[in-house]
């Protein structure tokens, strides 16, 4: 690992971090968790009610990163072709031919607006794009432009005419990130920006190709047996059938989470070592990003929603309980 240019990719980092805060008023653990999941090479999904920025946080991500932006409106009657194309008969040569027609999931950033609101089969259009970067129509395969990535957003309130994310889709999400309403002081401040004449003025502070070196380069980041070991326990803790389970974890979770947590886990605790100036990873940083990992990957049972507990307490409660050993 080379120090050098692991220092020179923490400054690219946070001058990344800096640019979005000149627009994005307060979120700031919000900006931090998404740029842990772009440079960890994760999809996010961005849970709030409407009006709280989620939209211009992620076209404010895409200038800073000089990256390819495309935005995709979820609606009950939006088709599979309107996301990855299709295929069209154009005249070539005096024989109609078919040429494929690039649908919007084939840019570096994609923003899934209101995903909850297609129908199933609309949603599992984007899942072979989440995993594999790749989309399939008909007979052919095609690679997507890199990096990419998805930011989707979801409304929590509203459950009229939407099409909850099945399991295995939730699974894809690296983090699921919860936007929080903003303080009277950052409301202050949104109002006075959003209404005055003048715009913020971003600049781009990095490019697709040095987002994949970083990626890369993060990849090689040392992390100890016990620092990993620390990941899979809390993995393991949230499976009520496992040696490591809670008693939180027995009474309020049905099914724990998939060992992509772990991997997430590891992934983004690398990235945020280097966002606080260390190249090697320690329990706190696994800590750190254990609730986004896990949060969407947990399924509770009916006592838990009676009572009233969310998945949040419930994984604080037994994350605290699991020592950094």
């Amino acid at each position: 690992m080379d120090e050098t240019y692991m220092k020179n990719a923490y400054d690219k980092i946070i001058a990344c971090e800096n640019e979005i805060k000149k627009a994005i008023i307060g979120q700031e653990s919000l900006i931090r968790q998404v740029l842990l999941s772009i440079f960890a090479d994760g999809n996010v999904l961005l849970e709030g009610v409407p009006g709280l920025g989620k939209t211009q946080l992620v076209k404010t991500i895409a200038k800073v990163l000089s990256i390819e932006f495309s935005r995709i409106q979820f609606t009950p009657d939006l088709m599979p072709a309107d996301v990855t194309g299709t295929n069209l008969i154009v005249k070539k040569e005096n024989q109609n031919v078919f040429q494929f027609e690039k649908g919007p999931i084939f840019a570096n950033l994609v923003l899934a607006d209101e995903i909850n609101r297609a129908t199933p089969k609309t949603q599992s259009a984007l899942l072979e794009a989440m995993q594999e970067k790749t989309v399939t129509v008909g007979k052919e395969t095609y690679h997507l432009p890199q990096p990419f990535m998805v930011l989707a957003t979801q409304n929590p309130i509203e459950n009229e005419g939407t099409y909850p994310l099945p399991e295995a889709q939730l699974d894809r999400f690296l983090f699921k990130l919860l936007v929080d309403f903003p303080t009277l002081e950052e409301l202050n401040q949104i109002v006075k920006l959003t209404v005055s004449k003048g715009t913020p003025d971003i600049k781009p502070q990095i490019t697709g190709e040095e987002i994949i070196e970083i990626r890369s380069a993060i990849g090689e980041i040392p992390i100890a047996d016990s620092v990993l070991e620390y990941a899979s326990k809390i993995v393991m803790s949230t499976h009520r059938e496992s040696e490591h389970a809670k008693k939180v974890t027995k009474d309020y979770i049905v099914t724990g989470a998939s060992p992509r947590a772990a991997q997430a886990m590891i992934k983004t605790a690398r990235v945020r070592a280097v966002m606080e100036g260390r190249f090697n990873v320690s329990f706190e940083d696994i800590k750190a990003v254990a609730l986004p990992a896990l949060r969407h990957r947990i399924i509770t049972n009916f006592e838990a929603l009676s009572n009233g507990i969310t998945p949040d307490e419930i994984l604080l409660q037994m994350i605290e309980e699991i020592p950094m050993i």
